[in-house]
């Protein structure tokens, strides 16, 4: 695909990762349009881009309706949405994700969008599969079979927009693509994220260095510009509402994530292990043998080098004072 001059939108272009998405866009020469309505997006992530911005709520049809007239392609990244403790905590406003997707997907079809591209996540896969972290599992995309099982409303939601893509694309012709993020972090990411919350607490020297669940639970963290890579490369290469996986093939427990975090910035801190909070699945972690099949993309940041990088732009962008602030408000929060 051609991205010069082609007309995108991003919805979540303000958020972590709709921010870097419409920064290669506009690296492409994409005429880049956003809309969000900065509930976790900031506008600081857009100040220095040339692009269109339009704020308001999708869930507003004639809002939504706007936003996608024009359009060749839609990446859609909007939703409700946060940190484990979060989606646990707000099963309605997860389940709000069903009403959003499905109103941005009729006004792009209704617009004459030629494709879209959707943000889904490794939450549609059952958690069945992945409650035993004594076994190496790979989550591979065949396993999203009925009869469904997902990771609470949230997955469910994300679940069912995979589903209405590939009935768009069946139905009415129209190119889709679903991409699955895998614990997706990097600059930008807030303090509801496992990791970001870590680097909080590494930053601020807390100790003892809270730690949610028993420290044994698996991870894929995936760096955000090798996220942002797999979605371009999915939307150039996947018509057919084909899901991919976008994740790491590494396998980093939660206590050695905290102990990399701890030994640059907190040295000596002690963990305490916190076994009442919640965790989800404790073994989730993708194969990505399908992406490189069909998109060519591998992932090109190993986790100790991303989470290096991340911890850089952490201290360099916030106080002390701001890192306390967002640590309290958002391990629950958006």
């Amino acid at each position: 695909m051609n991205w010069n001059s082609k007309k995108v939108l991003v919805t979540g272009g303000a958020s972590f990762i709709g921010s870097h998405l419409t920064e290669q866009l506009l690296a492409l020469n994409a005429q880049v349009r956003v809309a969000d309505n900065f509930s976790s997006g900031e506008r600081k992530h857009l100040e220095s881009l040339d692009c269109e911005v339009l704020e308001g709520d999708l869930l507003e049809p004639d809002f939504c309706d706007r936003s996608t007239k024009g359009m060749d392609v839609v990446f859609h990244l909007a939703a409700d949405h946060g940190g484990r403790g979060y989606i646990d905590a707000h099963q309605v406003e997860c389940s709000t994700n069903m009403i959003l997707d499905g109103q941005v997907f009729r006004c792009a079809h209704r617009n004459s969008v030629e494709k879209i591209v959707f943000a889904s996540s490794g939450c549609v896969y059952p958690t069945s599969a992945q409650m035993d972290v004594t076994k190496e599992v790979f989550l591979h995309e065949d396993m999203v079979t009925p009869p469904y099982e997902a990771d609470d409303l949230y997955g469910w939601a994300k679940l069912m927009a995979e589903l209405t893509l590939k009935a768009y694309y069946q139905q009415h012709g129209l190119q889709t693509a679903s991409c699955r993020y895998f614990t997706v972090y990097g600059p930008r990411c807030t303090e509801n994220h496992a990791v970001m919350a870590m680097i909080a607490r590494g930053y601020l020297k807390l100790d003892p260095f809270e730690v949610w669940g028993d420290g044994e639970q698996i991870r894929n963290w995936t760096y955000v510009d090798d996220i942002v890579s797999g979605t371009i490369a999915a939307a150039e290469k996947i018509h057919d509402g084909t899901s991919v996986n976008l994740g790491t093939m590494e396998r980093i427990r939660v206590k050695d994530c905290a102990k990399q975090v701890i030994d640059t910035l907190n040295p000596g801190a002690s963990i305490k292990l916190l076994s009442d909070k919640p965790t989800g699945p404790l073994n989730r972690v993708a194969s990505n043998a399908l992406a490189k099949e069909l998109l060519g993309w591998s992932p090109q940041n190993i986790f100790t080098d991303g989470l290096q990088k991340t911890i850089d732009w952490y201290v360099h962008s916030k106080t002390a004072e701001q890192a306390s602030v967002d640590l309290s408000r958002k391990l629950v929060g958006r």
